[in-house]
């Protein structure tokens, strides 16, 4: 059965073409199909399980995702009483199908609440319209989500009144017990999406809830009689039609291709995906709407520019390199920098003619770099925000610092692993140990200190923050030291410039460096192939041992190689990241809950850590889960450490 569910209008909304690719396994799809560990990592199970708690003694519609007819019986038969609560009640009507977190019946009306894990603060007048009587863009996609949700409601049951609400985390409240996120867990062996294991069952026993529910029916009302629309040229009644029938009929829509959307498709399709038969919907609409050829896809096109928003581009077709201007880029040229146009309009130059030479402003870069001081330390920070706080006093989604790494570059050339920090421990609010770790990492010396953008300084600037509102003794000692590496940020009560600020090492890059093989991308996960297939002094040097090269590593073996080729191209060093669970026997290997093979981006780290907070694994599995953690963020500040490396031979 082919049904238009929320997720797929959802889908729709942000392209109505991508209807005619999900679902279509001979597609290439790039997202996760598993939204578990998507809410996993965001927390967003937890914040269902508080939710329900609000809404007590309800019945759960247990049914699998795609058995809709089961789910909609026990879901009517349940409505047939007077007063009744559902959790993930299921209505399918005319084609549409939903599932919705919560309802509640009074007699003949239901309030259907929809769960969010998501912050708002209910003093802002203007959180879902505007101050120009617009929706606000960023809370589109859930306000639609909400509409669809009760318009099926309500046609499957037009004898019922229906008043929407969302029920989100309250930036305005806070935890009033410790370990608020560790009352809900997913227990071994148990269905991660039924089975959880719930320490409480009444919303007193927490004291005060950090969710709260903020009615929304007017302006869902004002969706759905198509005050407020998606697309200008597309009311909701509209869009709830076209997308049904797109999907049933399989039905290519042609909708206008958008220069954004098409960007960042997910519907892309690699070369080894191509190569395993899988299809491109990013080419299909392309041939079907610009009659592209199959050689016009290895052209370089306006796309991949960095930070690139050239839309009318597409509308003209003049997508392709060969087609722009420095008019279209609106050059800018500074002194001694590569300004942001220049660095669009040099990777323009560089793609049209092949040139794969590394541009570099470097007397600027030697000026720059002449300020560094020995030895030189280079951090990198794993963090996560969690919904439901650790700890007494703290609100929702507070940023959470779990890990760093630290190498130190030496005046004589060698390369230390000095220090690494994880938390791995569940319930643990780990920032402050974290903030004296990292002092005591830093303090013996007056070395620069690098990051790799600007998170580094977000996160110490929240642990400042909490700091202050701490009962920790040594806190003052602390905020002292946090503000000698930091700058605060712009909208800080407080100003300060630490005289040992860190230096932002993805922005000298963007000052000073452009790499062809970056393709635009200023990532670390960019940088560092490319740095190492343009230097050739980092081939030399990593194409051995750690042992032979005097590098220290506190998780890979002296004989660990960090460079390697295969048919003549370079490995991502990220991509040799050994997976988890190396020498593990296939029966503990099937006994493992976590379900993560590798630990190689920030997203794979993110889940991780969710996983060691949130799951009853064996003691066993939790330290590979670590170790895997630990490997990943050493070669992220080794990957600094290279850069660097690069950097110096250049302007040497």
């Amino acid at each position: 059965m082919r049904v238009l569910s929320k997720s797929r209008f959802k889908l729709g909304l942000e392209c109505p073409n991508k209807l005619y690719f999900t679902n279509d396994k001979t597609f290439a799809n790039k997202k996760s199909d598993d939204t578990f560990l998507q809410s996993l990592a965001e927390g967003g199970f937890q914040v269902e399980e508080l939710a329900r708690i609000h809404y007590e003694n309800g019945f759960f519609i247990d049914a699998e995702s795609l058995e809709y007819e089961m789910a909609v019986q026990l879901t009517s038969d349940a409505l047939l009483r007077e007063n009744v609560i559902l959790y993930e009640g299921a209505f399918l009507v005319d084609g549409y199908y939903v599932r919705c977190d919560i309802i509640e019946k009074t007699g003949n009306k239901i309030r259907l609440i929809e769960v969010k894990a998501k912050s708002f603060n209910p003093n802002d007048k203007y959180l879902f319209i505007g101050k120009n009587g617009k929706l606000v863009s960023g809370w589109k996609p859930y306000l639609f989500d909400l509409a669809f949700q009760k318009k099926v409601v309500q046609m499957a049951f037009p004898n019922l009144e229906v008043e929407a609400f969302l029920m989100m985390a309250d930036k305005t409240k806070m935890a009033t017990i410790n370990g608020l996120n560790q009352l809900f867990r997913v227990p071994k062996n148990g269905n991660p999406r039924t089975d959880i294991i719930k320490k409480v069952t009444k919303i007193e026993e927490i004291g005060q809830s950090v969710l709260s529910e903020i009615n929304v029916d007017s302006v869902i009302n004002s969706i759905i009689d198509g005050t407020f629309l998606y697309y200008d040229n597309l009311n909701f009644s509209e869009a709830m039609h076209l997308f049904r029938d797109a999907y049933q009929e399989k039905k290519y829509l042609n909708w206008p291709l958008k220069f954004s959307n098409c960007k960042g498709c997910e519907f892309k399709a690699s070369e080894e995906e191509i190569q395993q038969g899988l299809k491109s919907g990013f080419e299909h609409c392309f041939k079907k709407q610009l009659n592209w050829s199959d050689s016009d896809f290895n052209r370089p096109n306006s796309m991949e520019i960095w930070n690139y928003r050239g839309g009318y581009l597409l509308e003209e077709n003049r997508l392709f390199l060969d087609d722009l201007t420095e008019d279209d880029l609106k050059v800018i040229p500074i002194a001694t920098k590569i300004s942001p146009s220049e660095r669009q309009w040099i990777q323009v130059e560089k793609a049209r003619t092949a040139d794969t030479s590394v541009y570099v402003e470097k007397e600027g870069l030697k000026a720059e770099m002449a300020q560094w001081n020995f030895p030189m330390h280079f951090i990198d920070f794993e963090t996560s925000t969690v919904a439901l706080p650790f700890t007494a006093g703290r609100s929702p989604y507070e940023q959470v610092a779990f890990q760093f790494s630290h190498h130190v570059y030496n005046e004589d050339g060698s390369i230390e692993h000095r220090t690494e920090f994880i938390s791995n421990t569940p319930g643990q609010f780990p920032n402050f140990i974290f903030a004296r770790a990292l002092r005591e990492a830093l303090r013996y010396d007056n070395g620069s200190v690098f990051r790799f953008a600007t998170h580094e300084n977000s996160i110490l600037n929240a642990i400042i923050e909490q700091l202050k509102n701490s009962s920790e003794t040594d806190k003052e000692e602390l905020i002292s030291f946090l503000k000698t590496i930091t700058v605060s940020k712009k909208d800080s009560a407080e100003t300060w410039a630490g005289e040992r600020k860190m230096i932002d090492l993805n922005k000298i890059i963007k000052d000073y460096y452009y790499n062809p093989y970056t393709k635009g991308s200023n990532s670390i996960k960019a940088v560092l192939p490319a740095s190492l297939i343009s230097s050739e002094f980092l081939k030399n040097k990593y194409a051995n041992c750690l042992d032979q090269i005097n590098v220290s590593s506190k998780n890979f073996n002296g004989n660990h190689i960090w460079l390697s080729m295969k048919n003549d191209e370079l490995i991502n060093p990220y991509k040799m990241l050994p997976p988890l669970y190396e020498g593990w026997e296939n029966d503990e290997i099937n006994e493992t809950i976590s379900e993560i093979e590798n630990i190689a981006d920030g997203g794979a780290a993110l889940t991780a850590y969710a996983k060691l907070q949130y799951e009853d694994m064996t003691e066993k599995e939790r330290g590979e889960i670590t170790n895997g953690l630990l490997k990943y963020c050493e070669l992220d500040t080794l990957a600094m450490v290279m850069i660097y490396e690069h950097l110096k031979e250049i302007i040497q």
